[in-house]
């Protein structure tokens, strides 16, 4: 980092510290100056850094203060119970919501995608154009799978530099996470297995569920810390599950993002019971914090973790390039894929490999963690000014999705529809589960620019969570 960088985040650690609390005053910059021994313009581009993430405000002729941080949101509280699925039928109304993001007049708050603006990038767009213009003829055996060797051997380095050692051989490039998630699960079940999901869980689980005829249990999970493991260890010990498939980090929809201790203590338990963890890592490098997540991958001492991830959320969601570090289950799902899509997009494999090796794909994610944590706390800001004063709000410390519920007696769906006639998408609890128990909730996408387009939408919803309200 920056030296106004690293500045920055030590004040805004002494703020998450509550060493500095909202309405304080802290020094003035040339105070700052003396203390850190850095120049005016630095300090000056720290405390400009932290005002434009909405962490301090500045008051003419009087300084800089602590931001009031959204103090007023309900903590949203984790589901409550086991819920079983012999039978997993959701894909449709997925699909309809979905649809619905894709129409450009539509506000797409509920859409799972960033917005594409943040990834507008000339050196991947010429890296692109070059691979495509030297694709040699015999590179459509060569990049079959497990895919570019160059590509495998840049996620490889990755892992390395948070201390995980996973051979390029171990890792299988896809179409997308999807495809990685689906194989993965795939190749460890057999239809009619148990299955470990969240609740609420990732819709892609459900409808992955739904197409291999498994049987689901849904485990309540903390909006903060991620799945209860205690229901876990009670779980695993009355049924015979076959895997697990969860999100380590910005857990899609809630956004937590699970501590060390339990990650180290969610392989222990599924060590002991030789249960397959599918580990969903897809927002992993859109933390905010200084230093990146350990995915559970990195507490994994048999190998027996299948981290999937990609680049659709962090750097190219148009290109459709994902990959799992599959241990030894590489073999099995290179020939699911064989069977299935052949391997993914050649050019678009050597393009990101082209692009990992240039340098700057870290300045890259630096800026997109920056631009999506501004983004949210705006989007927060409008929540606060449009919504119902008792709405909860889960504020994550990553990623770029936001989770609302009311009460219990609250209808999503009819919101969902009413925001839709209006133009706008919302994503709505029902989504998320087989049950019925996430109807008052909604999730909404904070990536997009905000503008007097993206503030009206948020004026729509809130005239639609008052109008239901009322009946």
């Amino acid at each position: 980092m920056t030296r106004y960088e690293q500045l920055a985040a030590q004040i805004r650690q002494q703020i998450e510290d509550n060493i500095w609390q909202s309405g304080d005053r802290l020094p003035s910059l040339r105070d700052t100056v003396k203390q850190s021994g850095l120049s005016l313009m630095t300090v000056l581009q720290s405390y400009q850094l932290l005002e434009s993430q909405g962490w301090i405000t500045a008051r003419p002729q009087s300084g800089y203060y602590v931001a009031h941080r959204n103090n007023r949101f309900g903590q949203v509280t984790a589901s409550k119970g086991l819920h079983m699925s012999e039978n997993v039928e959701i894909s449709t109304s997925i699909f309809n919501v979905l649809q619905a993001c894709k129409d450009p007049e539509i506000i797409p708050f509920g859409s799972a995608f960033p917005d594409p603006s943040l990834f507008i990038q000339p050196k991947l767009s010429s890296a692109l154009a070059s691979a495509a213009r030297h694709l040699a003829p015999q590179s459509s055996v060569i990049n079959l799978p497990p895919g570019n060797e160059k590509l495998r051997r840049n996620i490889a380095q990755r892992y390395a530099l948070q201390g995980i050692h996973v051979s390029p051989d171990e890792i299988v490039i896809t179409a997308g996470a999807m495809e990685s998630l689906s194989f993965s699960l795939q190749a460890v079940t057999e239809p009619g297995d148990w299955v470990v999901i969240e609740s609420p869980a990732f819709y892609g689980a459900l409808q992955a569920i739904e197409r291999l005829r498994l049987k689901a249990i849904a485990i309540k999970t903390d909006p903060v810390t991620g799945i209860c493991l205690d229901e876990l260890e009670k779980v695993v010990e009355q049924y015979d599950i076959k895997a697990c498939w969860l999100m380590s980090h910005c857990q899609n929809p809630l956004g937590g993002t699970m501590p060390d201790e339990n990650k180290i203590r969610l392989v222990d338990i599924l060590v002991r019971k030789q249960i397959t963890l599918i580990e969903d890592d897809v927002y992993g490098e859109l933390y905010n914090n200084q230093k990146a997540p350990m995915p559970v991958k990195g507490f994994d001492k048999t190998n027996s973790v299948l981290h999937c991830a990609s680049f659709s959320k962090c750097l190219a969601p148009g290109f459709r390039v994902g990959w799992v570090a599959a241990g030894k289950h590489a073999t099995k799902i290179q020939q699911l894929q064989m069977m299935s899509t052949v391997s993914a997009s050649m050019p678009t494999q050597q393009a990101i490999a082209d692009y990992l090796s240039q340098g700057g794909y870290d300045t890259h994610l630096r800026r997109l963690r920056l631009l999506l944590e501004q983004r949210r706390y705006r989007m927060l800001q409008a929540i606060q000014a449009h919504l119902p004063e008792d709405v909860k709000v889960n504020i994550p410390s990553g990623g770029y999705f936001l989770w609302l519920e009311f009460e219990s007696s609250f209808d999503a769906n009819k919101l969902y529809h009413f925001a839709l006639e209006r133009g706008v998408s919302i994503a709505p609890g029902s989504m998320f589960s087989t049950s019925s128990q996430f109807n008052h909730a909604f999730r909404l996408n904070s990536s997009f620019q905000w503008n007097s387009r993206t503030e009206k939408g948020m004026e729509i919803i809130g005239e639609g969570c008052r109008k239901l309200r009322r009946k």
